[in-house]
């Protein structure tokens, strides 16, 4: 089982980064650079932290454990005056700093760009929004369910005579995280080898999310029409779907090449459809995938789980069972691959969590502490700004920490 290493130096040690954001776009962009070896200091208000913290289960806020890991935490009420010194001390001997405020608040704060690069010229300031920091929407609230249906992806998800779909979790702001994530790497590079200064990355929710969606503007141009929904089919390719088996388990498949349908149509003893006009190419595929998921959910229908995998396997035919938690969590190739990690926790024992990604052979990330709780670092922080003793007692006091 993995354990924390506070002497841990990846690849990142010696950049620090002040993380103000709540919830969890932010949290996904500072997480990528803690697990490399960063300094992630939450700036957290003092009365209640994160409202990721309070996303419970069981009265467990197992969220805030899986992205709160390798971070510190530095408590600040940064409605009074003295917490906001406080922070343009250490904003002066940061390198990223990570907001999400609406659009213009961190100006209200008197904590603008341009203030804060008057401290320090060399930060690099990451702006997290909904719809960015310009254009007509800039001031609507920035949730991850309204870019993930207004970039179109709700619309192209579910089932065409059913509503449009959003997905089950935050997937605009994990994806503006990981974006996140490599803009602020590009931005230390062009420090570190140009010697530049410090950037303002506006990091829109719904720009990262509209752009997995693909050539689907350029589609439109050409077609003049909007895709419809396929559930789990696919505009582009035939066969792809999800197929029941026998046992009432379900089973992933693609046939994106041309060479495997062919095969896949070989394998389920149907070699003659590669000679059809309606199946020969993938257009004709495509134009008749509701007969071809008959054709192939059929044969997969009359046969379990296993003895779809053991023929498919064999063949090496693109398909894959639909997993569960509960079936994730028992798979060999995750295991042996500690896709999940196992990782001490002083309310669950250990607490289960997705290992860090990507792998590096000779710079790995790694686990150095678990997630803090609210202020746990302050005195150790606030030292380096000469905040310590007397002064330290009289914030807290006056609950500016």
């Amino acid at each position: 089982m993995p354990q924390f290493d506070e002497s841990f130096k990846g690849p990142l040690d010696g950049v620090t980064v002040l993380d103000l954001s709540r919830l969890v776009a932010g949290n996904m962009v500072s997480l990528q650079l803690a697990d490399y070896g960063a300094e992630v200091i939450k700036i957290e208000p003092a009365a209640k932290g994160d409202p990721l913290r309070h996303w419970l289960t069981d009265d467990i806020p197992v969220s805030w454990k899986v992205y709160g890991r390798n971070k510190k935490s530095v408590s600040l009420d940064l409605r009074q005056d003295s917490a906001k010194d406080i922070l343009l001390r250490l904003v002066a001997q940061a390198d990223v700093m990570i907001e999400n405020y609406r659009p213009g608040t961190l100006e209200e704060m008197g904590l603008g760009p341009d203030v804060l690069h008057a401290r320090n010229p060399k930060l690099t300031l990451v702006r997290v929004s909904g719809f960015g920091q310009t254009g007509p929407y800039r001031h609507r609230p920035g949730f991850g369910t309204l870019v993930e249906a207004m970039s179109g992806f709700a619309d192209r998800n579910g089932f065409a005579d059913r509503e449009p779909v959003l997905p089950p979790l935050a997937m605009a702001d994990m994806i503006a995280g990981l974006s996140g994530a490599m803009s602020v790497l590009i931005a230390l590079r062009e420090r570190e080898v140009r010697g530049g200064d410090g950037q303002v990355i506006d990091l829109s929710l719904l720009e990262p999310i509209y752009s997995i969606l693909g050539a689907e503007a350029a589609w439109h141009k050409v077609t003049g029409k909007v895709r419809e929904r396929v559930g789990s089919g696919s505009n582009t390719a035939s066969p792809r779907n999800v197929y029941a088996t026998k046992d009432g388990k379900w089973l992933a498949m693609s046939g994106s090449m041309q060479s495997m349908a062919e095969r896949i149509f070989r394998v389920i003893g149907r070699a003659d459809m590669n000679d059809d006009p309606k199946f020969k190419t993938n257009a004709d595929r495509v134009a008749n995938r509701h007969e071809v998921d008959e054709i192939v959910g059929g044969w997969i229908g009359a046969r379990t789980l296993d003895e779809c995998m053991e023929v498919f396997d064999r063949e090496s035919v693109t398909v894959a069972p639909v997993y569960n938690i509960a079936q994730i969590m028992e798979d060999p190739h995750f295991r042996e691959r500690e896709i999940i990690v196992d990782l001490p926790d002083a309310d669950m024992g250990t607490v289960p969590m997705h290992n860090i990604v990507p792998r590096l052979s000779g710079t790995p990330g790694g686990f150095t502490r678990p997630a803090p709780s609210l202020g746990q670092h302050n005195a150790e922080i606030l030292a380096r700004i000469g905040v310590d003793g007397e002064e330290l007692e009289t914030l807290k006091k006056n609950n500016v920490i």
